[in-house]
C-alpha cells in the first residue's frame, strides 16, 4: 500500500543461529587447513637444560620450547610446593621483568620464556616451574623441570664415587607401547633400602616399589601398575608405556647410617606419528607458473622434511618453505621440477612419509 515496497527482517531461531555459527566456524577451519594444518597451540611447553649437566660455578640456561601465542605474562618459580617462591615475572606487552622473592640476582629471564642462571651452586638444585598467562588473564600452561647441580670435584667429566645417585633414561626418548629403563648410577655402598615414587613427592601413596638390600627383596607399592620391574641395582624398568606414564619419577635411597638421598628424572612418552598427506591444487602446470604443495598432519611437535624423486629435496632460489615447513612453493616452475614429491614428518620416536604426488610440467 501507498507505493512502498515492504521490507522483511529475517528472524533466526536459536537452532538456525547455532547452525550458522557452526558453518562459519567450519569455514574458518577449512580456510586454515588450506593454508597449513599445524596445531601448534596444542603443543605442550617443554624445558631443557643447556648444558644438560651443570657443575658448580657454571652458567645454565633453562630453555623454554613451544611457548604459546598471545601471552600476557609468564613467571618462573623455584620449587613445586609454594607458588609464592617466584623468581621473576615477565610482561610481554611492555617487555619488562620484575624480580620475585626467590631471585638471587643471578637470574635473567628472556622474552622467549627461558631462564638464565649464572654461577650456579648446589643450592640451585631443585624443581623450576614456568607458568604462562594469556591476554585474557587465564593460566595457559605450566611446565616443570628439575635442575641438578653437581659438585665441582669432577674427574674427567665423571662424578666422584661419593656423588649422589643419578638417573638416566635408556633410551632417552620412548614411544607409546615401548619399554624404558630408569637406570640408576652412584648408589651408596652402604645402601639399606631404596624407594621409587611416581611424581615429585616421596610419600607412601605415590610409591611404585621398594627394595630392601638386607633380604634382597622387592615389594610393590600403591602406585604400581603391574608394568614396573625393580632390579636389585636400583634401576626401574617400565613395560608397554602409555601417555599417563609421562612425568617425574623420584628415587629415595636410605643408607645403613640412615642418610637419605633423593634423585629425580622426567619421562616423556611420545605418540608415534601418523602418515601425512600432500595436497596440491593442480598436479599439471606450465613452465613459468607457480605451484604450492601442502603437507597435512594431525601430529604436533613434529619436524617436516621434503623429498623429491626419493631423495632429500635440494632447495633452489625458486623454492620457499613456510616457517613450519608444511608448505613448499615453487615460483616460477621449470621443467626440471617435474617428478614425485613427498613430505616426511618425524618426532623423537618415529617418522612417516606421505604417498608420492607427481608433478607434471608442460611447455607453454
Amino acid at each position: 500500500e501507498g507505493g512502498h515496497t515492504p521490507t522483511y527482517t529475517p528472524q533466526l531461531s536459536e537452532e538456525h543461529t547455532s547452525v550458522l555459527m557452526l558453518t562459519v566456524f567450519l569455514s574458518f577451519c577449512l580456510a586454515s587447513l588450506l593454508t597449513c594444518w599445524h596445531l601448534s597451540t596444542t603443543v605442550k611447553i617443554t624445558i631443557d637444560s643447556v648444558p644438560s649437566q651443570v657443575v658448580e660455578g657454571e652458567n645454565v640456561l633453562l630453555r623454554a620450547n613451544n611457548l604459546p601465542q598471545n601471552l600476557l605474562t609468564f613467571a618462573w618459580f623455584k620449587g613445586v610446593t609454594n607458588m609464592n617462591f617466584r623468581i621473576a615475572l615477565y610482561t610481554l606487552t611492555t617487555n619488562l621483568s620484575m624480580v620475585g622473592p626467590e631471585n638471587s640476582g643471578r637470574e635473567v629471564v628472556y622474552s622467549n620464556g627461558s631462564l638464565w642462571i649464572k654461577n650456579v651452586s648446589q643450592n640451585d638444585t631443585g624443581f623450576y616451574i614456568l607458568q604462562t598467562v594469556n591476554i585474557g588473564g587465564k593460566i595457559v600452561s605450566t611446565a616443570t623441570t628439575y635442575l641438578h647441580v653437581y659438585a665441582s670435584l669432577f674427574t674427567c667429566g665423571h662424578p666422584p664415587p661419593s656423588a649422589q645417585p643419578t638417573i638416566e633414561l635408556v633410551p632417552p626418548s620412548v614411544a607409546e607401547g615401548a619399554s624404558v629403563l630408569l637406570l640408576v648410577d652412584n648408589l651408596p655402598e652402604n645402601l639399606k633400602a631404596l624407594f621409587w615414587y611416581k611424581g615429585v613427592f616421596a610419600v607412601k601413596k605415590f610409591e611404585v616399589a621398594r627394595h630392601i638390600r638386607a633380604i634382597d627383596s622387592s615389594v610393590q607399592g600403591p602406585a604400581h601398575s603391574g608394568r614396573e620391574l625393580l632390579f636389585s641395582n636400583g634401576s626401574l624398568l617400565l613395560h608397554n608405556v602409555i601417555g599417563n606414564d609421562s612425568g617425574f619419577y623420584t628415587l629415595r635411597t636410605l643408607s645403613t647410617d640412615l642418610k637419605a638421598e633423593i634423585a629425580h628424572v622426567q619421562l616423556q612418552v611420545d605418540k608415534p606419528v601418523t602418515q601425512p598427506i600432500i595436497r596440491v591444487i593442480n598436479t599439471t602446470v606450465t613452465v613459468q607458473t607457480s605451484v604450492v604443495f601442502t603437507c597435512f598432519t594431525a601430529d604436533t611437535g613434529i619436524s617436516i622434511h621434503w623429498i623429491f624423486n626419493n631423495q632429500s629435496l635440494q632447495l633452489t632460489e625458486r623454492m620457499k618453505l613456510s616457517p613450519t615447513k608444511c608448505q613448499l612453493s615453487i615460483d616460477p616452475v621449470m621443467g626440471e621440477d617435474a617428478g614425485k614429491y613427498q613430505c616426511e614428518v618425524s618426532n623423537k620416536v618415529s617418522s612417516k612419509t606421505s604417498l608420492p604426488v607427481r608433478l607434471d610440467v608442460m611447455d607453454k
